[in-house]
Parts: structure tokens; sequence; C-alpha cells
């Protein structure tokens, strides 16, 4: 392993002690809109904060390519890498290596860290990280299944990437169970740190609702898995029962023609809104308008989504699934089972409260949200898991591919021929292109410079581009 370990990085390009240099990694960023990539961009801003050097990097996005710098110092190479599908790049492994380990090289990368099980990119950038000898972190923000087709090959790929993967965070404990058994990890090497909301960004605005009119948000991708079945089986009964209730439906997927069948057939059209999809900096904008914020998901880890909303001081009513129970206490939300009858139950309750007067203060709401959710706590708790990372003996090449061996019978033999494949492409690139050749990236002047504490922690990333710094890559 001195060989692979050398060719990435010499001693003399590691940082001081207690700063790391990261390299996060994702099919899913800016300028698309999600929670993943929300997650990426406000742990990275504060790892900068903290006075780390990181990266991102993603592919392409239409016109997007090369490398840019967002407002606070964060630097994101945009590769020349389509999406396939469903915004992920197509899996091919070995052509990936070349441009990824020129990356890895050039910004003296320590720790690869990887977010979310459907991005291609990331599983593919951790495996070339460990085979350069670097230490790799992952980030699970899904919950799957174990019987379905899709779930078994995307559970037998995850193993394969996390059999070799140092250590691994999910961002819940629900979540932490189902990618344990899923990846057939040791729990320990498996850490819960919740994601969080930005306080100062999501703030609540009484003025913005109508005294006369109940108005329920919904906010989420239009597709099966968010429940979107589920609210069009729902609005014609509330809408029916309460004439003084309005619904505002942000977002788009395929199942917005259901939504609009739904609106058309019942005579809705004053009062179930479309909004279409949304950029993240309007998404607040929608929620100061509402007085309860509706979560129909059939599955969720988190639910980043429904911390926000609550942080506008809006009532909850959530699908009682996955790792919601655990993201706010139970008297800030009305958790239901995943049904029409259940969810209509809870969303009755939550109108009546509004209806009596007994919805919490907006602005009490919020105050226990900022006292629950911190990107700086985030960061704080992601660093810890760096520094044990950073002290995490490397294994050699034979405890790399006994590992992978152990993934099944034939499919543990074929991760172990892509693994060898995999170093001999590494020495193949380091004989063409040595490490020394190299040329080490310029540091960014901003991201030397720390914010203050009481700074904000971020902004829309998408009007804060500062420009591309280096020519496009065609």
């Amino acid at each position: 392993m001195e060989f692979i370990t050398g060719c990435c990085l010499s001693k003399d390009f590691q940082d001081k002690m207690g700063c790391f240099r990261i390299c996060m990694v994702s099919d899913f960023f800016y300028p698309n809109m999600g929670g993943v990539e929300s997650h990426i961009y406000q742990l990275s801003s504060c790892l900068i904060e903290r006075g780390h050097k990181v990266i991102i990097v993603t592919h392409h996005y239409k016109e997007r390519k090369g490398v840019r710098f967002l407002a606070n110092g964060l630097k994101v190479y945009y590769l020349p890498f389509p999406p396939f599908y469903n915004q992920c790049v197509l899996p091919t492994i070995f052509p990936t290596f070349p441009l990824l380990r020129n990356i890895f090289l050039r910004e003296r990368i320590q720790i690869v860290h990887g977010h979310s099980a459907f991005s291609t990119l990331g599983h593919e950038a951790m495996f070339h990280a460990r085979t350069m000898g670097l230490r790799t972190v992952f980030t699970d923000h899904s919950l799957f299944g174990f019987a379905d087709a899709s779930s078994i090959l995307t559970n037998k790929v995850l193993s394969f990437s996390l059999a070799d993967c140092t250590h691994c965070i999910c961002v819940s404990h629900t979540c932490k169970e189902n990618t344990v058994l899923r990846a057939d990890m040791q729990p320990s090497l498996v850490s819960v740190i919740p994601n969080a909301v930005d306080p100062t960004v999501f703030l609540p605005d009484p003025t913005k609702r109508c005294l006369d009119t109940i108005t329920i948000v919904v906010i989420s991708r239009l597709v099966y898995r968010k429940g979107m079945d589920l609210l069009a089986g729902l609005i014609p009964g509330i809408a029916a029962k309460y004439p003084q209730v309005q619904f505002i439906i942000g977002g788009d997927g395929p199942k917005r023609i259901l939504l609009e069948e739904v609106r058309e057939q019942h005579q809705l059209l004053d009062r179930v809104h479309m909004l279409g999809s949304l950029e993240h900096s309007k998404i607040r904008d929608v929620l100061v308008q509402g007085d309860i914020m509706l979560n129909t998901s059939l599955t969720e880890a988190f639910c980043i989504a429904i911390v926000e909303a609550a942080c506008c001081g809006l009532q909850v009513v959530s699908t009682k699934v996955g790792g919601i129970p655990e993201v706010m206490p139970p008297g800030l939300i009305y958790l239901a089972q995943p049904s029409i009858e259940g969810l209509t139950e809870q969303l009755e309750k939550a109108i009546e409260d509004r209806i009596d007067g007994r919805q919490p203060d907006p602005f009490e709401l919020h105050n226990k949200i900022k006292s629950l959710y911190s990107w700086r706590d985030v960061a704080r708790r992601t660093e810890a898991v760096y520094e044990t990372v950073q002290e995490t003996p490397l294994p050699d090449i034979s405890t790399r591919l006994q590992r992978f061996r152990q993934c099944g019978l034939v499919s543990g033999r074929l991760f172990m021929l892509t693994a060898i494949l995999n170093l001999i492409w590494l020495l193949v690139l380091q004989y063409i292109w040595p490490a020394q050749s190299v040329e080490l990236a310029e540091e960014f002047t901003a991201s030397k410079k720390k914010q203050s504490e009481g700074s904000k922690i971020c902004s829309s990333p998408s009007t804060e581009i500062l420009g591309q710094i280096s020519k496009n890559t065609s």
C-alpha cells in the first residue's frame, strides 16, 4: 500500500493537524434543488467556517461545466459527464478514474465524502479514492426495502461500495438500522448525524397568512414515494368538509397529472394551487403563507422539509414512516398512519386546533427548532467523524480484496476482479501521468478567511456564483 498511498499524497502536502482537505462527491448538487443538495452545501459551508478545505465534485448541468467558486469560497467541479437517469451519471467505473485522480491530486485531498445511495458518481469516487489509499466517508440519506428488484440491485451495489468504506453516516437511527442491514456493515462503523436547518433563512412571518383561510402547504417531489396518491385521495374530502381550507402544492413530478385531474374533477381550481418546481430560495416565501405543513411520504430517512416548515412556524402533519418520528418531539407534530384515513384524521385535528386557536405560536415553534437543529453542530459532529477516520489504519490490498469477496459467492468475485483491474489502471495512470507532474491547485483566498460566528451561514448559491475561473471542459 505504500506505493498506492504515495501516488496520491506526500507528507509535505498534509495540512496542519486538525484541518482536513475534504472532497464532497455526489450527482446531486446545485443548480438542482433538494434535500441532499442543501445538506452538502450547508455542511461544506460550515466546515469551511471551521477552517477546513472543502471542494465539491458533481456532473455538469447543461451549460454549467468546469470549475466554479461559490460566494463563500466553496469550489465546485462540474465534470463533463452527462446525467444518464434520474440526475445520475451512467455507471462506468474506469473512465471516471483519470479525471477524479487528477482532482484528488491537485487539491491534495485527504478524505472523500460521498453522498446518497442513488449517486453513481459518489460511489465511483469513493472506490477510486480507496484505490489511491485515501480515506472515505459515506452519508446515506434514504431508506430502501429488501424485496423488490430495484432494492435488491441497489443494496448489492451499496454492499460493494461500503465494503471498503472507512466510515458511514446516517441521518437517523432508523436509517442506520436500514443501512447496516442492507450493506451488512458493522454498527460501530456507522454514526448518526441528523440534518439541520438554517434558522436565519426560515423565519416566521404571520402577516403573510390569510386570516379567514386555513392554508395547507405541500412541498415535495410529486412522485409515488412521496405519497402523492394519498394526497390525491384526501384533498376532496378535506375540501368538502372545510370550505375555508385551501391547498398550496409546490413541486413537480410524474404524479402532477393525477393531482391536476383531482383538482379539475372536483372543481377545486381556486382552492388547490399548483406552483410547479420551486427554487430553494423561494421555499420560505411559500411556507410562511401556510398554517399547516402536510407530508405524505411513504418512506423517509429524515425529511428536512418538515423541519424547515416548523422553523417557519407551521403546524406539521406527517405520515409515521422511517425516521420521521425521530425528527421532532410529539407536541410539535401530528403523526399519521400512511393511509388516506389516517392522514385525514390527523389533518382534521390540526385544522380544528387552528379553528379553535390552539396552534403553537410561530415564533415559539421557530425557537424550539432553532435549539434542536444547527448546521454548525452537524459540522462539529462530522468533524469528529473525520478525526476518527483519519486515525483509522489503512487496510492492505489483500484485506480489501477479502472484504469484496465476502459480498457474495458470484458478485464477491466480480467485485474482487473490479478492484484488481482498478489497481492496474492506477499503475497505468501513474506511469502515463506521474503524481509529481500534476500541478497543484491554487488556494482561493476567500476560503482562508473565516466567517464570523454571528454571520449568516449561507445564501442560495444559485444567485452567488462568482464566475467560472477555469476554461470550460467540453
